[in-house]
């Protein structure tokens, strides 16, 4: 059987016996392991389609907001929305995460006459864990940072010490849950848990919000959660007893990158339904009695009622308005161009989707011939693009021509759709 990634030989109990001298390159084996270990999760999900439909649009989008509200563009919401807002998407990212602690099951047997090596371990992967963490809420920060600048007014001083605040708050939180989550289980477990999370949250909303623009009062407060978190790293390494649960833990941080992955690509298991929610009836979709136009009919009625592929095409359909709205009227060539690209972006995925839905086991019982399916294919592209093309040449034509605009949406956007879906179809569905 071969031995765990970071795990020990146990061929000897001195130093020198083991695959590793010291404790501290263990730590930095598995740490490389972990970080290997995301990489290849990641790898597992996230391809071009993700970043050409998702990412790259939001990027662009946050990108133009974020450098606009930095030079001078209105922030007039902030009028109406309390400062308290701040504070509180902030509390929200400090109640969520966890500790990761880079112990293994084998070290129970292989570290078991080396217990100041898993102490050594378990204060590297605590510090780590608290680096991460700081890295986090300073990201989210300098994210809000122009609302609480710019918006606000909030001054310099009051923003370093609310800075200060909220990564000793983030750092204190993170101990004491992990804490409670490992000295304690079942129903003791969560009578500990709520509390501990509302008093150390709430002190630092209080904080925040009451104190907002006075820096040394916030700077007090921060150096009180990091006396806190200093007595809760002592009291961590003082800890005995609580193996299992270190490991549960340390599985449970390891793992939330790869359950966040799945939960975007794998669907969770639907309820049974006796009805569909749309088209309870089965009702005619269109108009034509021939065999290709029901076969388009009942793929249009199989991608509506997918509630992954409708959340995707409206996802998608967000990200491209946004993205055409936020490029400048004098930019039009590139405003149109980014308009076909995106046309011919959806007609690329639709015509993928008809070719998965065509080419099902169930779908090969019908006598449909290869021209039938093209036909039946070529309908449904041309009918599913059509509200996406109207969409996004109504951000395109109104923002240039005004009310001529209005006028020209329409018929533009329906024939750049029936373009895209025609060509689409020519190349990609067999004949």
């Amino acid at each position: 059987m071969s031995r765990p990634e970071g795990a020990l030989r146990p061929d000897a109990v001195s130093g020198a016996g083991y695959a590793l001298p010291d404790a501290t390159r263990l730590f930095r084996q598995r740490l490389f392991a972990h970080w290997r270990e995301q990489y290849r999760m990641i790898r597992m999900v996230a391809d071009w389609i993700v970043l050409l439909y998702i990412i790259v649009p939001g990027l662009l989008l946050g990108g133009r907001f974020y450098y606009g509200f930095w030079n001078g563009d209105s922030i007039g919401w902030t009028a109406y929305v309390p400062f308290a807002l701040i504070p509180v998407v902030l509390a929200v990212l400090l109640a969520t995460g966890g500790l990761l602690l880079l112990i293994r099951e084998a070290d129970s047997l292989f570290l078991l006459q080396r217990r100041q090596w898993i102490s050594s371990i378990m204060l590297r992967s605590i510090l780590y864990s608290l680096g991460v963490t700081a890295v986090k809420l300073g990201a989210a920060f300098a994210l809000l940072l122009p609302f609480i600048v710019k918006g606000y007014g909030v001054a310099q001083a009051a923003v370093w010490a609310l800075l200060a605040l909220t990564v000793s708050c983030g750092w204190a939180t993170k101990l004491l849950v992990h804490l409670i989550r490992v000295s304690r289980q079942g129903l003791a477990r969560q009578l500990r848990l709520i509390p501990a999370l509302l008093l150390s949250c709430g002190s630092y909303l209080y904080a925040a919000i009451a104190w907002e623009n006075r820096p040394w009062l916030l700077a007090a407060v921060a150096l009180l959660y990091a006396a806190v978190t200093l007595w809760a790293i002592r009291h961590r390494l003082t800890l005995q007893g609580t193996f299992l649960q270190d490991i549960r833990e340390s599985l449970k941080q390891r793992m939330r990158i790869a359950s966040l992955m799945l939960a975007q690509v794998v669907d969770k298991p639907r309820p049974t339904r006796h009805k569909p929610w749309i088209f309870r009836r089965s009702q005619p979709l269109l108009t034509s009695r021939e065999a290709e136009g029901r076969f388009s009919a009942a793929g249009i009625k199989a991608f509506i009622r997918n509630p992954g592929h409708l959340k995707l095409y409206l996802q998608f359909t967000g990200v491209a308005l946004a993205a055409l709205l936020i490029v400048p009227a004098w930019l039009f060539l590139l405003k149109w161009l980014i308009f076909l690209v995106l046309t011919a972006l959806m007609a690329y995925w639709l015509s993928s989707y008809w070719l998965v839905f065509a080419g099902d086991a169930y779908i090969g019982i019908l006598p449909f011939t290869k021209a039938q399916k093209a036909e039946a294919g070529t309908k449904l592209l041309q009918l599913l693009i059509q509200p996406f093309a109207a969409l996004c040449a109504a951000a395109v034509c109104i923002p240039l021509y005004g009310w001529w605009g209005l006028l020209l949406f329409i018929p533009v956007g329906i024939g750049t759709g029936y373009m895209a879906a025609s060509i689409f179809s020519t190349f990609r569905f067999q004949r």
